[in-house]
């Protein structure tokens, strides 16, 4: 994704089972092989692990100002 991955939406990357398909690859960009997983971000399911990167992901999502 050259521009970046919006809030919300899935990576392009991402295989059927939610695998990075360039894990471990030079093109894997910064963020995400600087990203390391912890209990606290993983705890102890897949469930709690989608919903602190979803949490995550609306805390840094760019906001639009009005005018």
């Amino acid at each position: 994704m050259p521009n970046g991955k919006p809030a919300g939406v899935a990576c392009v990357q991402l295989t059927s089972d939610l695998r990075c398909a360039i894990f471990g690859q030079a093109e894997r960009p910064d963020c995400c092989s600087g990203l390391q997983a912890s209990v606290e971000m993983c705890g102890t399911s897949k469930q709690q692990a989608i919903l602190w990167l979803s949490n995550l992901e609306t805390a840094t999502a760019p906001h639009s100002k009005a005018n």
